[in-house]
């Protein structure tokens, strides 16, 4: 039988450094050849347009599999480092769940979360966002951040014609998916002197705060050409105090993920790129790797590189585009 449960967000009372988990006594974990599983997967967050086509792929997967549960759970704010430990821990300590596969809202605090669940035997698959240090035998299935980040600075210096000053909106410094965006932005930035970066501030991936760090920034520069924000929250609402600044189109938007706020900015002509990722593609090969170490599968893990495509107006109704923006389990995207 498959099934797919949906649980609401379960948040425990703990303290993010140092975090001790209690955890049942392993249970001898290994291959399972047949009967039931039950896979716990974790977002950083919930309510988010990423993390819900993360969502639908998981579900796709684990539906491709008889006798798998997918129990699909998260905190309500990707800062929300202790709540996302406090909920791991819980879900490792109910003894029932045959793996974890989860998105780490921070790369060391989470480490022991990742040490405890194999030492009970739950096999472990990352997307999105690992740990550090990451143990060999746990993927992460996850975009290469540098490498997209970069392509976005490259279109952006070109949207400027290769001189301009920019800001820099980050989202969660401490992950290493920010740090990853972060580092290929400024690789970028090096291959185009022309381009001046003169602010960098974070969002901690909040809409209002974003807001808010962007309207500061504009004001501090007010001869600002460009923004590069680094994940839903930031580019919306960078985007939002461009347009109430009445600057839109004058100071270029170029960021990351495909929410439809974000989708409509770009067809407005506020947003002028947006990096689009496969979350589907992130969450499908992730309980997918998950259920075949599980079940002792001889087949190879597959490119843990899901992939990134760069949106503008001139293509965001092409099919191909749709399909990202749109994924379904009867129609994926590549």
């Amino acid at each position: 039988m498959k099934k797919v449960l949906t649980a609401t967000c379960v948040l425990l009372s703990v303290a993010a450094a140092g975090c001790s988990v209690g955890v049942r006594e392993q249970t001898g974990g290994g291959v399972q050849q047949g009967g039931p599983i039950k896979l716990a997967v974790v977002p950083k967050a919930i309510g988010f347009d990423f993390w819900e086509k993360v969502r639908v792929g998981a579900e796709c997967a684990g539906s491709k599999h008889p006798d798998v549960t997918i129990h699909w759970d998260g905190v309500h704010a990707e800062s929300d480092v202790s709540g996302q430990q406090s909920l791991l821990q819980d879900l490792l300590s109910q003894g029932d769940v045959k793996g974890l596969v989860y998105a780490a809202t921070d790369a060391k605090a989470l480490a022991d979360i990742t040490k405890s669940a194999q030492g009970q035997g739950t096999t472990v698959v990352n997307m999105d966002s690992g740990t550090t240090p990451q143990p060999p035998d746990v993927p992460v299935f996850a975009t290469n951040n540098v490498a997209a980040a970069e392509q976005a600075t490259d279109a952006l210096a070109e949207q400027l014609g290769g001189r301009g000053k920019v800001a820099f909106i980050e989202f969660q410094p401490g992950t290493s998916t920010n740090e990853t965006r972060a580092e290929g932005f400024k690789k970028g930035l090096a291959k185009h002197p022309g381009l001046q970066l003169v602010a960098q501030q974070s969002s901690g991936s909040d809409y209002n705060r974003a807001l808010q760090v962007t309207q500061d920034i504009l004001t501090a520069n007010p001869d600002l050409n460009a923004i590069y924000a680094a994940n839903e929250p930031s580019v919306l609402g960078a985007a939002e105090a461009v347009r109430q600044a009445g600057k839109a189109g004058q100071v270029k938007v170029i960021g990351w993920d495909t929410s439809e706020g974000e989708i409509q900015g770009l067809r407005d002509g506020v947003i002028t790129g947006l990096i689009a990722q496969n979350p589907f593609k992130m969450g499908y090969a992730s309980v997918n790797a998950a259920i075949g170490k599980i079940r002792g599968s001889a087949d190879p893990l597959p490119d843990p590189d899901t992939g990134a495509v760069l949106i503008t107006k001139q293509n965001v109704d092409g099919p191909d585009v749709q399909k990202l923006l749109n994924p379904t389990c009867e129609n994926p995207p590549a």
